[in-house]
């Protein structure tokens, strides 16, 4: 039995829930508690808080876990990157009042930061060779500048919304973040191979992602530079038609290229063009 340990409420709680059950992990219960078995596979769910999933990992509690970037490297924990999950993407960075003058770094000597991460924003601090006051805080961070309590923050940025809504500037961004797939360094051999199934599950829901199957019939004539514009994960397959002079294609395609494929093909004469999603994608 393998134990993964996943966020317990949050977005990345939301996206990690959405890819494990597209890989085909659905919780037995639907009341959510701390440690639910899973449905066909060998695998159990331990809900934890976000910043508590490294250590968990690093010390056996559970197997593996997803977890942000932003929190495996500021617990600094001995546990294995095992995948990058390329999800809940967000960054670290600085900010200051919206009505300060900055020119650069050297703005921060001196001055008082707040910010849930103490540990990274000590190694950039110390790297750039700059002399701060760093004032931990747990929640709330941007809120610190407005009632006195520090000069500027060092927080988490998605959109900057929260920034602009507290008359902050985001001035430099110290790391950029997403999902991970964690691991413990001393799992056995059976959960190695559980967890080799569970990348195995990932990598074919993600491959999917952004990609089309499409199906069309083509003249004969035309065949090869319609091939060239539908490569496919190796090739097309081109099946012939009843009617004589014309071949089915299918193959996949890419979302972003489809509208300029679409009008190449029709340039081409394709005809009975049908474009369906890909839920998963075994190569």
């Amino acid at each position: 039995m393998l134990r993964i340990a996943i966020q317990s409420k949050g977005r990345l709680f939301e996206e990690t829930m959405e890819l494990l059950e597209e890989a085909g992990i659905k919780l037995n219960n639907k009341k959510r508690t701390l440690l639910v078995p899973v449905s066909g596979f060998d695998v159990e769910i331990l809900f934890l808080r976000d910043d508590d999933i490294p250590q968990a990992v690093a010390t056996g509690v559970a197997d593996v876990g997803i977890v942000g970037e932003n929190e495996f490297v500021e617990k600094n924990e001995d546990a294995v990157i095992v995948k990058r999950l390329g999800f809940s993407k967000c960054r670290l960075s600085l900010a200051i009042p919206k009505d300060e003058d900055y020119k650069g770094l050297e703005w921060f000597s001196g001055k008082k930061i707040a910010t849930s991460y103490p540990y990274i924003l000590e190694n950039f601090l110390s790297e750039n060779s700059i002399k701060s006051e760093i004032h931990v805080i747990s929640g709330s961070v941007e809120i610190a500048p407005s009632i006195g309590l520090a000069d500027g923050i060092f927080d988490i940025v998605s959109s900057g919304s929260t920034l602009v809504s507290n008359r902050l500037k985001e001035v430099a961004v110290v790391m950029k973040s997403e999902a991970l797939l964690i691991s413990n360094k001393e799992l056995t051999d059976n959960k190695k191979q559980i967890l080799d199934e569970l990348i195995f599950r990932i990598n074919s829901v993600q491959k999917a992602e952004g990609k089309k199957y499409i199906l069309l019939n083509a003249p004969n004539e035309n065949l090869d530079e319609i091939i060239k514009l539908l490569p496919g994960m190796k090739s097309p397959t081109v099946l012939p038609l009843a009617e004589t002079g014309w071949s089915s294609i299918h193959s996949v395609i890419a979302e972003k290229e489809f509208w300029e494929i679409i009008g190449k093909l029709k340039s081409f004469g394709a005809e009975g063009i049908l474009v369906i999603p890909i839920e998963k994608m075994i190569l």
